[in-house]
């Protein structure tokens, strides 16, 4: 009798949660599936915030990165670039030199957003989608030719770019 009770009890606890949400259709008769609970508008935006943050700082290593990478090839002879990097003694001298200005406009269209927040955001998309194709194309590269270090660079390259692609494009396809 008291079990009865505290039963019927705890279920009008359960509907009258107005903050929980439940799924009633369950396989099993009486259980109840897929409970979460709500955020508040506070908590949405702190993590709305820590989110920006995170894609802030991931832009600006990504753009750091690059910059650099796209300054060697373009400032460093050719014989030091063949002496860190294998396969620049298989492609011509000026797509290396044209390769490093392709990686410092896709850079700087990473940081596009702090200039112009609405025409930014777009640009910021299709350098980190040119920056993801690149990374792609040099891990793939990079693994046939056995450059263990530079093929595991281009691995942590992509985790990081994929995730801004990703939330930023999401940003701009929703206002």
């Amino acid at each position: 009798m008291v079990t009865v009770r505290l039963r019927v009890l705890a279920e009008r606890l359960m509907r009258s949660d107005i903050a929980t949400v439940a799924n009633h259709k369950s396989a099993l008769p009486g259980v109840k599936t897929m409970t979460s609970q709500a955020l508040s508008p506070a908590r949405s935006r702190l993590n709305a915030s820590y989110r920006n943050l995170t894609l802030w700082t991931l832009q600006g290593w990504i753009a750091m990165f690059f910059i650099a990478a796209g300054y060697a090839k373009l400032s460093e002879p050719m014989a030091n670039l063949v002496e860190l990097m294998k396969w620049p003694a298989l492609a011509a001298p000026n797509m290396v030199r044209g390769l490093g200005v392709a990686e410092i406009v896709l850079a700087v269209l990473m940081l596009a957003p702090l200039v112009s927040w609405k025409h930014g955001r777009p640009l910021l998309v299709m350098a980190a989608a040119g920056l993801l194709a690149l990374e792609a194309v040099m891990l793939a590269l990079h693994a046939t030719g056995m450059d263990v270090g530079l093929a595991v660079t281009n691995l942590i390259l992509i985790a990081m770019t994929a995730p801004v692609l990703w939330m930023r494009a999401r940003e701009v396809r929703q206002g």
